[in-house]
């Protein structure tokens, strides 16, 4: 899996916001000020040849769909950004995080014990 740019990204959560459409329909979902169509069609094509999305073809028309899931995707971006910006280790992602936002013991309690949960439920 490859790393999306940020036209990519936004492309990709309309998409899997709306599970399939057609570039007017993604035009549709995108805040102002919104790109050309063209500008829309190519970003979605890329993601096509990078094996993100896939389509339908109706005559000239091409129904697009995401065949990753936003799960995939955000598996693939948590590992990418502990690798590189914490040596893989969660817990350096943690205490960054609990440092940069000043949380509090308690906040830190609820975020274990959502994660203990999480993983009693993945079992």
């Amino acid at each position: 899996m490859r790393e999306l740019t940020r036209a990519e990204e936004q492309i990709m959560q309309i998409l899997w916001d709306i599970e399939k459409g057609f570039v007017k329909d993604v035009l549709e979902k995108m805040k102002e000020p919104k790109p050309a169509y063209n500008t829309v069609s190519t970003i979605i094509r890329i993601l096509e040849r990078k094996g993100f999305v896939k389509h339908n073809a109706y005559g000239k028309s091409h129904e697009y769909y995401p065949i990753v899931s936003k799960d995939e995707y955000r598996s693939f971006s948590i590992k990418n950004l502990l690798s590189g910006y914490f040596g893989g280790s969660f817990a350096k992602l943690a205490s960054f995080f609990a440092k940069d936002e000043n949380l509090e013991v308690r906040d830190m309690e609820k975020i274990l014990a959502e994660v203990k949960d999480d993983v009693k439920d993945k079992k």
